[in-house]
């Protein structure tokens, strides 16, 4: 069960220096039961493999392995995720040869050893990446689950010569390598750590290290071997200070003279008889011991080309859960499509076996890197196209809370990561419950971890549960003004927490009425309501010339806004923090009362009761006036996950044909095969959004509510758990109509008229065939009022305070 995540960092145009040439990402990947890593073999892909051709790893950028080789690059906006390098453990780096054959006139510090590429060389497939350097060596890669897998090729001549990069020198070297392990990681996070060399070429390391979205610390351990050359000498470095006599290191710090605390170990290999040096590195969250172990097992025979093959089938396997008709449809959608497939399947990764914090026999997933982002189409697209993985996901989350006492919303190397709004994984386990999601799934303790996030007060709201629950319990809302003297955590966000909040007030009461909590039931139904109370009727949209200083009404009022404790509204400009008005104040350091994203946007998040927010939006009408504007207005960001739901909000004010279109006004505008093919830090959801909406639906995450739309497809067929396929199929008067349709005007399943504009998940867990007959005008299908998706309609418990909270 492998996985190679194939360097995100050089998917865009070439502009960079590559650091290190080659490097254990660690990264997040998830092998549950049955995957393998995204792996293409070298060889021509027929049968059933034909659809891996399809998926490009360059969009953007493997299903759930714990090793991820790739190349490393100097840019900040390449290397970034969520602006901080993740990952990226011991660094691998290759010199074809130092100057007069003297490994103390080789580079040892990424600063002194930066290389280009060239250009095009990047070759980049599901499970295999490889990258030719301006200093002649071609590094190739692939991994199985715990280890990864290095082919270095170089060149025939006795001797070569290359430009320094740094330096811009000429370097004439004997053909001899110069192998670095590097124990600084990319993010330069590493507080602890050693290294050491063995007289067999073994090299062996550990180190501490910081999480790249969150707080404490982790560790990891390494084992590599070589093959295919001759070893002449070895030993470890700091800075730019290679010594022969020393073999293992365990204490350097920064200093005048290593300013970076570059170090690690160096082998000088003599020139290898086929012109290619193998490098197998194993890895392991336990120790080095264990990172050995899984190297031997894993890969024992250093074979690159049997660890490529035997993840393509693996992955083959992982991926025909959908069959399409592509018939008429272009190459380009293709690759849309099925790189956003296997991209959704990229995280959290699977580390059972890996846990260092606790015994347990329940899964281990790391890496909700965030639940936030990933809970509104990710979660729900596992649950139909990899339910087992899903329960196990489940079940991880479960676990993590009976031994850390909170559900994470975000957890990255075994550490507590950044919340940023609501207390997500409750949408993400009452989804589950409503989807049947039950193999050994404890729902006792689940309720007990949602509620717990309800009503108990974390140490830090800022990496689990909620905060400001006494403004939330005694207002309704959480209050701009308001400080948590019981928990700490950023004191903003009031507008985005308060709906977040809501709606995961009502999960849970989803929950609460299956399992028949019928007092908790009627609480959190009422909590659910609680957006309302910051609903400001007599707020207006204007826009301002930053210039002229005129503003500009445009007829759009009532919105969400701050609210003090006692009662009145503040005020925050409707569009700040979208695209068009000062979109970087509201990320993570935030003082806004929204978080990645407007007011505009958080108005429209109300998923519970559509029906109260349309109606407090004018109606029908105008709230379909205002969605086109938004979709429209340079107001949103699609690289921000919250933005997915209002594409397809058209439903519920009956035009179902209108989320049709909107949709396809952002693909392929926005998604496709482009490596710009991807509007925002993908998080596995970018991938999951254009999936889902290629295939013809979109979840309404936390509630059993799919909105249909036309596939882009002719028909998509998916396996289900039960004994017949969920077929989606498009039809039409002619072919033309056929590829130009993107309004559903009539529906049937299994043969019988359908008139709902959305369906439930007993279609896909059972399976059906849900015709859809398509024309290129806006028909009636789906208008009607008991067409559109069920609201919950509820009354908050406070919906005009006055009164101050006293601490």
């Amino acid at each position: 069960m492998g996985a190679l995540i194939p360097a995100f960092s050089l998917s865009r145009p070439v502009r960079l220096l590559v650091f290190a040439v080659v490097f254990v990402c660690l990264f997040i990947w998830w092998p549950y039961p049955g995957s393998y890593g995204l792996f293409y073999s070298e060889s021509d892909l027929k049968g059933q493999h034909t659809i891996l051709k399809y998926v490009d790893p360059l969009i953007g950028t493997v299903n759930g392995g714990m090793a991820k080789a790739c190349a490393d690059t100097n840019s900040r906006a390449e290397n970034a995720a969520g602006w901080s390098p993740s990952l990226g453990n011991f660094p691998l780096f290759v010199h074809p040869g130092c100057i007069n054959d003297d490994y103390l006139e080789c580079k040892y510090t990424t600063e002194q050893r930066s290389l280009l590429r060239v250009n095009d060389s990047v070759v980049a497939r599901p499970g295999y990446f490889s990258v030719d350097l301006t200093n002649t060596v071609r590094a190739e890669m692939t991994a199985s689950e715990h280890t990864a897998l290095y082919r270095f090729n170089f060149s025939p001549d006795e001797t070569v010569s290359y430009a320094d990069a740094v330096n811009h020198d000429t370097i004439d070297a004997v053909s001899s390598p110069l192998i670095l392990i590097d124990l600084t990681d990319i993010a330069q996070s590493r507080t602890s750590g050693g290294i050491q060399v063995y007289e067999s070429g073994r090299v062996i390391g550990d180190g501490t290290f910081r999480p790249s979205f969150g707080q404490g610390n982790y560790k990891a351990f390494f084992c590599a071997d070589f093959r295919g050359a001759t070893i002449r000498k070895s030993g470890v470095f700091e800075g730019e200070n290679p010594r022969e006599d020393q073999k293992h290191l365990s204490e350097f710090v920064r200093g005048i003279h290593n300013p970076t605390g570059a170090a690690g170990a160096w082998l000088h290999f003599e020139r290898p008889k086929n012109n290619q040096i193998l490098a197998r590195v194993g890895l392991s969250f336990v120790s080095v011991d264990k990172a050995c172990q899984n190297a031997e097992n894993e890969i024992p025979k250093f074979d690159f080309k049997g660890t490529v093959r035997a993840a393509q089938s693996a992955w083959s396997e992982k991926l025909s859960v959908v069959e399409l008709d592509t018939t008429g449809v272009s190459e380009e959608m293709k690759t849309t499509f099925w790189s956003g497939l296997y991209r959704s399947l990229l995280s959290p990764q699977n580390y059972t076996g890996e846990n260092p914090l606790w015994e347990s026999s329940e899964p281990y997933f790391d890496s909700f890197y965030c639940i936030w982002d990933s809970f509104r189409a990710q979660h729900p697209l596992l649950t139909i196209v990899d339910p087992e993985a899903q329960t196990q996901m489940v079940r991880a989350l479960l676990d993590i809370y009976r031994f850390v006492g909170k559900l994470p919303d975000c957890r990255m190397s075994f550490c507590k990561g950044f919340s940023q709004g609501g207390s997500n994984a409750d949408i993400v386990i009452a989804d589950a419950y409503l989807k049947n999601i039950t193999n050994g799934v404890d729902w006792k303790t689940a309720y007990e971890a949602v509620v717990s996030d309800a009503e108990v007060a974390p140490q830090h709201f800022g990496v689990e549960g909620r905060g400001n629950l006494e403004s939330w319990f005694g207002l309704g809302y959480i209050a701009q003004d308001h400080m948590d003297k019981v928990s700490t955590g950023p004191h903003s966000r009031s507008v985005s927490r308060t709906v977040e909040y809501a709606y995961d007030d009502f999960c849970i009461a989803e929950m609460a009425q299956g399992l028949g909590h019928n007092e908790d039931f009627v609480k959190y139904m009422q909590r659910s309501a609680n957006w309302q109370n910051l609903w400001n009727p007599d707020q207006q949209d204007v826009i301002q010339d930053k210039n002229s200083k005129e503003v500009e009404r445009t007829g759009f009022t009532g919105f969400l806004m701050p609210k003090l404790m006692n009662g009145s509204f503040t005020y925050q400009n409707t569009r700040i923090c979208s695209p068009n008005t000062e979109q970087h104040l509201c990320y993570f350091d935030t003082a806004q009362a929204t978080y990645e994203g407007s007011s505009w946007l958080y108005s429209f998040f109300a998923p519970q009761d559509m029906a109260t927010l349309i109606k407090l939006m004018g109606g029908r009408e105008a709230f379909v006036g205002r969605l086109e504007y938004y979709h429209s207005g340079n107001i949103v960001y699609m690289g921000n996950e919250q933005a997915f739901l209002t594409v397809f909000q058209f439903h519920y004010a009956g035009r179902p044909g209108l989320s049709s279109r909107t949709t396809r006004s952002y693909i392929p505008s926005q998604f496709n095969a482009t490596i710009n093919g991807i509007p925002g830090n993908d998080d596995c959801a970018m991938g999951a959004f254009s999936a889902l909406a290629m295939m013809g639906f979109f979840p309404v995450a936390g509630q059993d509510v799919y909105l249909l739309i036309p596939p882009f497809f002719p028909e998509v067929r998916l396996k289900s758990r039960g004994a017949k396929p969920a077929v989606i199929r498009k039809v039409a008067r002619d072919d033309k109509e056929l590829a130009d349709g993107i309004y559903i005007q009539s529906a049937t399943l299994d043969g019988k008229p359908y008139t709902k504009n959305w369906i439930s998940h007993e279609f896909f867990y059972h399976g059906g065939v849900l015709e859809l007959t398509v024309g290129s005008k806006e028909g009636d299908w789906g208008t009607k009022e008991e067409d559109v998706p069920p609201s919950h309609p509820a009354t908050p418990k406070t919906a005009a305070p006055t009164r101050t909270l006293q601490s």
